[in-house]
């Protein structure tokens, strides 16, 4: 199920980091998601119910006792809606009454009554987080299926500095698509995905590249997780965050990522190259800075090593490869000579001069490519457009 039009509750405890509730909450609804905020008592001190009321387009529910509400919103009635339900920042006490099955105000007793998916972020002190008493909860809250999403490490409201600070909203969001997508075709299978530009040395100050932001690797490598596939991801240099629960390579230049990728490919089951890997390295680096001379520099070029030519070479026929082709003319049939002469089993094809599909953007409008024939995926989010390239090349275009 994708975040449009999926129902997500999100419950808010006691704590400073109550405050990032607001960017989660106010993103799920942008994004279609129907959403409704339950708070603690003590999640009021922090942040108002008006503030994530306005956010989330519905009335904040607070009092389990209220005879304010319509019968829809009863915690019967509201657990029986939800597709996820996320508890952000989850407390200490919240998390050990989770464990031991108190529902004693609104978020307990209808996160009780949930039987949809259920997501977990503590944030609360160092000391508090490790504290064996809150482990065992978090492990009991584990045996009972509930995702836990890891607090992150830092300076602390409370002056402290270690784990407990609760994952920034992009984050807990990507954790609730997660939580959404119940199918996992992908199950049992090893992906590996590759993403963001190469780097090529000229001397220790500058280097050949591209514009390749990585965005669409990435968000493959995320779409393949969320189908249940053990995901490795090659990454050369980019600015984007690290995709939580994969295998996370980084690598500088085009030979580094043939040595990471070959060395791994007979283990994989998938293989999807979407990195912009140089196709030329200069012969020479200097060791030492160019420095600025009266004349022109001339550069003397090699081939790279080609990534996608070698897996073609030794794929078996278990494997599947896919290939990405970003053209400025003649996109299909480069894309078909690519397919073939590199013994791919679909090429994605797109053209960087087409609005909306080019480098550093979040969108992208791709060709799937293959010897059957060639599919347009139209204009869409980059997230959607992995989501629907792993629908179509390794679960099939109509499943």
């Amino acid at each position: 199920m994708s975040i449009e039009h999926a129902c997500v509750i999100v419950g808010v405890s006691g704590g400073i980091a109550a405050y990032k509730a607001c960017g989660l909450v106010s993103s799920l609804h942008q994004q279609g998601a129907e959403v409704h905020v339950l708070m603690t008592e003590a999640a009021q001190q922090f942040i108002t119910p008006l503030t994530l009321q306005t956010l989330s387009g519905q009335r904040v529910i607070l009092d389990m006792f209220s005879t304010d509400y319509e019968p829809e919103v009863h915690h019967i009635a509201l657990a029986r809606k939800a597709d996820a339900f996320v508890i952000a920042p989850a407390s200490a006490d919240i998390i050990a009454k989770i464990a031991g099955g108190i529902a004693d105000d609104m978020l307990t007793t209808t996160f009780l009554a949930a039987t949809c998916p259920k997501l977990i972020v503590p944030a609360m002190n160092t000391h508090m987080l490790e504290n064996p008493a809150t482990q065992r909860n978090l492990e009991l809250c584990r045996s009972y299926g509930i995702s836990i999403l890891e607090s992150g490490s830092g300076y602390l409201a409370c002056g402290d500095t270690g784990r407990g600070r609760m994952p920034e909203p992009k984050e807990i969001e990507d954790a609730v698509k997660q939580l959404l997508m119940q199918d996992h075709f992908l199950q049992g299978r090893k992906v590996l995905v590759t993403a963001g530009p190469t780097r090529e040395a000229l001397d220790p100050v500058r280097c050949l590249t591209n514009y390749s932001s990585g965005k669409m690797g990435y968000a493959l490598a995320r779409a393949a997780r969320n189908a249940g596939a053990e995901v490795t991801l090659v990454t050369g240099v980019t600015h984007l965050d690290p995709v939580r629960g994969v295998e996370m390579v980084p690598v500088i230049s085009a030979q580094q990522m043939y040595d990471e990728v070959t060395a791994r490919a007979d283990r994989m089951d998938v293989m999807i190259l979407a990195a912009a890997v140089a196709d030329y390295r200069p012969r020479m680096i200097a060791q030492d800075k160019i420095h600025k001379g009266d004349g022109e520099l001339t550069l003397e070029l090699e081939r790279t090593k080609d990534i996608l030519a070698e897996l073609g070479r030794r794929k078996k026929s278990s494997q599947v490869l896919i290939g990405f082709a970003m053209e400025t003319a003649d996109m299909l049939a480069s894309a078909r000579q690519k397919l073939e002469r590199k013994n791919c089993d679909f090429i994605i094809a797109n053209n960087v001069k087409e609005s909306g599909a080019g480098f550093e953007v979040d969108t992208n409008r791709v060709t799937v490519v293959s010897p059957e024939g060639e599919t347009d995926l139209g204009l869409l989010s980059k997230d959607e457009t992995a989501a629907q390239i792993l629908r179509h090349c390794l679960k099939g275009a109509h499943a």
